[in-house]
C-alpha cells in the first residue's frame, strides 16, 4: 500500500560562502522575513518549518504558493534528495520524480543509449527498459536521430526524448514540479494524452504548479505554503481562493 507520512518536518541548510555578519546577509534576512538567519557562523536558510500531512492511494495533492514558498524544496524532501533537519518523512512505494527531466542525459551517447541510461537512473530494470524501448522510440518520432549523439539534438528533441522515457515508467508515487512540457507545440496534443495516462497510472501524485487550472485539473487536495510553512490544506478551489486573497492582502498592506 503506497503512502506518504510527513510529521513535523523541518529543513535548514547553510549558505556556504556568505559571511554571517555581512551587509548582504542582513539584507537577505530582512527580505525573507527571517527565513535566512545570520548566526555567529554560516548563515542558515530555514527552508521548511513544521510541515505535516499524510497521503494515501488515490490522493492527488497540489502544492500552491508564491516563488520561494518551499514547494520545490518539499518535493525534494519527498524524493529523498534532502533529509529533514527535524521531524520525519516516510514514503512507501516506488517514486518517479520529474524534478529534473533531463537528468542523466549524456551528450556523446545516442538517443537509444540515453533511453537506457535515463531509465536506469530513474530506477527501471534493464529488462523493463528493453520491453519499452520500441514504444519509447516510436513516441519520440525522432527516427534515425535516435542512432545519433544527443549533442546534435535541438532542445525540443532532447526534451521529447526525456519526456518519452520518464512517462513510460510505472510509479506508485509521482512527484512533479510543474506539468512536463515537450518544447514542441506540434507535439503537444499527443504529449498531453500520454501525460494524462502517465499520471492516471500513479497511485499518489504531489504536484507543484503556479497554474490554478493545472491544480484544479489534476488534484483533489491542495496545500498552501508560505515562507516554508503550511498555511492551509483543503480542496483545490478553497486553497486557490485563500492563496489569491492573501496575495491581495499583501499587496494592499
Amino acid at each position: 500500500m503506497s503512502s506518504i507520512e510527513v510529521n513535523h518536518a523541518y529543513l535548514d541548510y547553510p549558505l556556504v560562502g556568505i559571511g554571517s555578519r555581512s551587509l548582504k546577509t542582513r539584507l537577505l534576512g530582512a527580505a525573507t522575513g527571517g527565513l535566512i538567519s545570520s548566526g555567529d557562523a554560516v548563515p542558515v536558510v530555514k527552508a521548511l518549518r513544521d510541515i505535516s500531512f499524510s497521503l494515501k492511494e488515490g490522493d492527488r495533492l497540489g502544492l500552491v504558493g508564491h516563488n520561494g514558498a518551499g514547494k520545490s524544496t518539499l518535493l525534494k524532501v519527498l524524493a529523498g534528495i534532502y533529509q529533514p533537519t527535524a521531524g520525519s518523512v516516510t514514503v512507501r512505494g516506488r517514486i518517479v520524480s520529474t524534478l529534473n527531466i533531463s537528468l542523466g542525459m549524456e551528450p556523446e551517447a545516442t538517443g537509444f543509449e540515453n533511453i537506457i541510461i535515463r531509465g536506469l537512473l530513474l530506477g527501471m530494470k534493464r529488462a523493463e527498459i528493453n520491453n519499452k524501448l520500441d514504444e519509447i522510440a516510436a513516441f519520440t518520432e525522432l527516427g534515425e536521430y535516435l542512432n545519433m549523439p544527443v549533442r546534435i539534438y535541438s532542445s525540443g528533441m532532447t526534451t521529447r526524448l526525456a519526456f518519452a522515457t520518464v512517462t513510460a515508467m510505472d510509479s506508485d508515487i509521482l512527484l512533479m514540479d510543474e506539468v512536463i512540457g515537450t518544447g514542441d507545440a506540434a507535439f503537444m496534443d499527443k504529449a498531453e494524452k500520454r501525460l494524462n495516462e502517465f499520471m492516471n497510472r500513479s497511485k499518489i501524485i504531489v504536484l507543484a504548479s503556479h497554474s490554478d487550472q493545472v491544480i484544479r485539473k489534476f488534484c483533489n487536495k491542495a496545500l498552501l505554503l508560505e515562507h516554508g510553512q503550511v498555511i492551509s490544506t483543503g480542496i483545490p478551489d478553497e486553497i486557490i481562493v485563500t492563496y489569491h486573497s492573501r496575495i491581495v492582502e499583501t499587496v494592499g498592506a
